[in-house]
């Protein structure tokens, strides 16, 4: 076996550092099964070292001049984009996103959300008149303080992105916590990070694992902030553990996304849908999973999800090309083996791909490419988010129908339209509750706000939404707009 990378340090107040006890932990290749580098578990003592170096930078971070934290990202910017295929490299072999789709997408989601923050900061006015009707009233925006950023293993840069630089851009400063199972990444990161030239403290990275590290820093009483991505049970855990402390508490969680495909969507609807389902092995929380189509349509619909699914190849995440890759972990496989099986047990058509590796694999995570119809809503793969390639097809008869099955889920991040009709495109809009609504393929607006509702959590990241975010508000009479 090939020596692992080692990556035992932490990036603690401008320096990598060792942790203060040896526990070390394999990053696994989701493609091989094999590790490929070793990290440290992080423990109480790293914890307080990395929070109170972000205490004490915090003040004077906070202080300069919104146009040299403007330039720092800048300068960002340049280096994450020099650096685009190290970061690819890395989330290839920590969580299995091929080799193409790792410079793409997942890499440079990183460098898009990094310009429009600079973008959206550029004009960010940071005290702002009330109204006309109040003319000395004003609201000014100010840094929560020390922020810790939890991060998951799926879309790695793409969420450690849409954190850090908004809330150092802020004027915070920040202790990021990435996923034990996909860290490697967040460490090219933090390089980056460095030879930006950030203030030292005001960016520190501890690795470890949620009871440990993550539970540390959201209990932390000089932690003022707690901005988390990942499971809604995860979720859950970090809004008790920060109660008490009463930390500012942000949650981008799990989802079930609803996609309602009429008679009359246009052709590419379904095979639109069904390959969003599959991208990225179905390890995206706003994945379009449960689809629900018009009675008159549905059959139809099912061949043609049919047909794309046996088109998706699987493949290694070492080559290049558009096939997908592994799911992250052997604990991931078995989760979602499981519920395709369920699927099958509770009476679901099975109608492409199922349980098991797919043919001629015989090592690494890969998923069939799954796709069931006549899903109702009484069964576990309608309800329960299964964050792998799998399909659900249920059909409607009509669209107040189609509305009360979107609704029904626990869940509100993301739900897709697809029909000809404007003025059904915009009820549905209206009517289906989630934090973002995606009609026609037509994808958000450069500088929109990414998250949900109920159990999906109510963060707001991304643009405008995304800085404020990290702010909060406060409100001042009697402004001398002459001083």
């Amino acid at each position: 076996m090939a020596e692992l990378a080692d990556k035992r340090k932490f990036y603690i107040d401008g320096a990598w550092v060792d942790p203060a006890e040896a526990r070390d932990l394999e990053v696994i290749d989701p493609t091989t099964e094999e590790p490929f580098a070793v990290i440290s578990v992080g423990g109480q003592a790293d914890t307080d070292r990395a929070v109170a170096a972000a205490k004490a930078a915090q003040p004077g971070w906070a202080a300069t001049p919104p146009a040299e934290r403007l330039a720092f990202a800048e300068r960002l910017l340049e280096i994450y984009k020099r650096r685009n295929d190290d970061v690819a490299e890395a989330m290839t072999c920590e969580m299995g996103a091929p080799t193409d789709m790792s410079k793409g997408d997942q890499a440079e989601s990183g460098s898009f959300h990094i310009e429009t923050f600079i973008n959206s900061f550029r004009d960010f006015e940071f005290i702002r008149p009330l109204g006309d009707h109040a003319p000395t009233s004003m609201v000014a925006w100010e840094p929560v303080g020390i922020v810790a950023l939890i991060t998951p293993w799926n879309w790695p840069m793409n969420q450690v992105t849409l954190k850090v630089i908004p809330a150092i851009l802020a004027g915070n400063s920040v202790v990021l916590k990435p996923s034990e199972i996909a860290p490697i990444s967040s460490m090219v990161f933090a390089e980056m990070i460095h030879e930006a030239g950030l203030p030292k403290g005001v960016f520190n990275l501890v690795n470890g694992d949620g009871a440990g590290v993550g539970t540390q820093l959201s209990t932390h009483p000089d932690v003022d902030m707690v901005s988390f991505t990942g499971s809604t049970r995860a979720g859950i855990a970090i809004t008790k553990a920060a109660a008490d402390t009463l930390k500012k508490v942000a949650l981008e969680l799990g989802g079930k996304g609803a996609n309602v495909v009429f008679a009359d969507a246009d052709e590419k609807a379904v095979t639109r849908g069904t390959r969003h389902v599959f991208y990225n092995s179905g390890q995206s929380c706003n994945a379009p999973t449960r689809m629900l189509v018009e009675r008159s349509f549905y059959e139809q619909a099912i061949e043609t999800a049919k047909r794309v699914a046996e088109e998706t190849t699987v493949g290694s995440a070492h080559e290049p090309g558009k096939h997908i890759g592994p799911v992250v972990s052997r604990q991931q496989w078995e989760k979602i083996q499981g519920l395709i099986q369920t699927g099958i047990d509770e009476g679901a058509r099975l109608v492409a791909g199922g349980p098991g590796l797919p043919e001629g694999v015989n090592r690494g995570y890969f998923v069939r490419p799954t796709v069931f119809a006549d899903v109702t809503p009484d069964m576990t793969i309608f309800r329960q988010e299964i964050f792998g390639p799998v399909l659900s097809i249920t059909p409607f008869d009509t669209e107040e129908e189609a509305v009360e099955l979107a609704n029904d889920t626990v869940y509100g991040l993301t739900n897709y339209v697809q029909t000809q009709d404007g003025a059904r495109r915009n009820r549905l809009a209206r009517q289906l509750k989630a934090g973002m609504i995606e009609t026609n393929g037509v994808g958000r607006g450069r500088g929109s706000a990414f998250g949900g509702v109920k159990a999906s959590g109510r963060a707001r990241e991304g643009g405008v939404w995304g800085l404020e975010e990290f702010m909060d508000s406060k409100q001042i009479s009697g402004w001398d707009k002459n001083a």
